[in-house]
């Protein structure tokens, strides 16, 4: 039944890095999650909407972002092959989410309801240990952000963010300047600075 073309199998090839999936567990994940295209610039997750999944990007670029009045405030970045979702609270009934998920490029996704999540932990042994792995991941990825943020010097940020490893060259500029809290104006001069540098390294 799970052939090697099935639209989860990106999900299944990425889950079991962390534990091996019996057949029963991916039967209920191909029963309740759906694959989803977005195009470019459109939102995958609004206010408007009530948040309901966690996302597998398959591939793609997205970004979160939450509002500060007339400003928009980039909060993470994902370049895919990982879970994404917008902040929302455990216990609380499914709710508005007030954070957007906005797709930088075309992308294609794999909608997890949090329902069936819920239900794998009560009755399949490895979501548990699953969920624990991917929790810890996301809770490192949640502290380098939150110390990113709190380096005081612009140029300090973007170097923290290009030690990350994320392929910053994908991102359009001013998203990168508001994820690092600064003036476009400020992060081309931080830009070129390290060009510049490199070059002459090269050279």
């Amino acid at each position: 039944m799970h052939c090697k073309t099935s639209f989860l199998r990106p999900l299944f090839d990425y889950l079991e890095q962390f534990h091996p999936l019996a057949e029963a567990f991916k039967v209920e994940l191909e029963k309740s999650c759906k694959l989803i295209h977005i195009k470019k610039s459109k939102h995958i997750l609004s206010p408007i909407d009530t948040n309901v999944y966690l996302y597998f990007l398959v591939n793609g670029l997205v970004r979160g972002f939450v509002r500060d009045g007339k400003n928009d405030i980039s909060t993470w970045f994902s370049t895919g092959n990982e879970i994404i979702g917008a902040i929302r609270h455990p216990h609380q009934r499914p709710s508005h989410s007030f954070e957007y998920l906005h797709a930088l490029e075309e992308c294609q996704l794999i909608c997890i309801p949090y329902t069936l999540i819920d239900s794998m932990y009560d009755h399949y042994p490895e979501a548990n240990l699953i969920g624990r792995k991917l929790f810890a991941l996301q809770h490192y990825a949640a502290s380098e952000r939150a110390i990113l943020a709190r380096i005081p010097k612009a140029m300090g940020r973007y170097r923290k963010l290009q030690e990350s490893g994320l392929d910053i060259n994908r991102i359009p500029q001013r998203y990168l300047a508001s994820y690092l809290g600064m003036r476009l104006e400020t992060l081309s001069r931080i830009r070129h600075k390290f060009l510049t540098l490199d070059y002459r390294l090269c050279s």
